[in-house]
């Protein structure tokens, strides 16, 4: 363990932190990167595989038998290994701080834990420009963020091409968001780390505080916090579709986000994902009352019907009939999640070319 740590600490002048966010097609594109990186490799690899928290994870055993570097999860407290993947486990967050690995399972961010901007900002917080941030495909924005936080602390930014990409959403909003510095097809990106791996890694600006602060929150876990949770923004004026609380709005640059004062945190496609998601759950709520609503009409107007009271099974009829054309709007409304799928994608496509 010891000389693990002391490798690091004699190759501080080098990158050796290689943080790589994947989502939707991720697991083939990782055992395609394993297969060729060779076993010599110096540095670290971390992973954050957005996966299922029911989910059993047997993904350090596929990308250990795809290439020549070994993989495994990480507990909290490990110490960073040199020429080891470190994948995130099921429903917790891997962040790192100096030479270790923390695995907690706080807020999610982007719907999901792991989440890929927890651990992107917290090895930017802590290991400045030694840090490698690599975004491939998947759904959504998840990495952006995290990928201008290796940035804003001296790191270097990497992004699958989105036309190699089996899911191009997260290659094509880091490159429209965030400064990247290499955008490449899978085959040449094991080649590109590893010529990384070799070059002075460059001064380290001074760290945002703002960046200090999240870094902290995402290290927060719910049954162990003492005092009131960091915040960072201002106020949005909306709540948290997950927990209600009061979210703050972060302008990061060209990118909007949002964190509530719990820690859940999202970008702003993630934010209207889960509130048209919360908006459906409560329009199949009402069709379900609804639809109840109309029998129970129906069975009070035969019934008043069957007792000779024809002027209340009228209304009854009526009340009846109501109902089924609120259950007819609100089935209208079901519509509007394949509406908004139809759209363009919020983050648009990259106005710049990289390497």
């Amino acid at each position: 363990m010891g000389g693990h740590k002391a490798g690091l600490e004699s190759d501080l002048d080098k990158r050796d932190i290689f943080v790589i966010g994947s989502s939707a097609g991720g697991v083939s594109a990782m055992q395609r990167l394993c297969a060729v990186l060779p076993a010599s490799f110096p540095g670290a690899l971390f992973l954050a595989q957005h996966v299922s928290a029911e989910a059993r994870s047997v993904l350090p055993e596929l990308l250990s038998r795809a290439g020549a570097l070994p993989a495994f999860h990480p507990r909290d407290g490990d110490p960073i290994r040199p020429g080891h993947i470190h994948v995130a486990p099921p429903d917790r967050h891997m962040l790192l701080r100096g030479g270790q690995v923390l695995i907690r399972r706080g807020p999610q961010e982007n719907r999901c834990r792991p989440a890929i901007d927890p651990l992107f900002r917290s090895a930017a917080v802590s290991h400045g420009a030694r840090v490698v941030g690599v975004v491939l495909t998947g759904t959504l924005g998840d990495g952006t963020a995290g990928l201008r936080a290796v940035k804003a602390c001296g790191g270097t930014a990497v992004v699958q091409d989105p036309a190699d990409a089996e899911w191009p959403d997260m290659p094509r909003n880091a490159l429209a968001k965030a400064e990247v510095d290499h955008c490449l097809s899978l085959p040449a990106l094991a080649d590109l780390l590893v010529r990384l791996a070799g070059e002075p890694a460059g001064p380290s600006p001074a760290v945002p505080e703002s960046l200090r602060v999240e870094a902290r929150i995402s290290e927060m876990e719910p049954d162990t916090m003492n005092g009131p949770m960091p915040t960072v923004g201002r106020d949005s004026g909306m709540s948290c579709p997950e927990c209600g609380g009061g979210l703050m709005e972060i302008q990061d640059g060209p990118l909007l986000r949002f964190r509530c004062h719990t820690g859940h945190a999202y970008s702003s496609h993630a934010l209207s994902e889960e509130q048209i998601s919360g908006l459906e759950r409560a329009i199949y709520v009402a069709l379900r009352t609804q639809n109840e609503r109309f029998l129970l009409f129906e069975k009070l107007a035969d019934n008043a019907r069957t007792n000779g009271q024809t002027r209340t099974a009228a209304k009854w009829d009526a009340a009846a009939q109501e109902a089924s054309e609120h259950v007819e709007v609100l089935r209208g409304a079901l519509s509007i999640r394949r509406l908004l799928e139809t759209e363009a994608d919020e983050e648009g496509q990259p106005e710049h070319g990289v390497e």
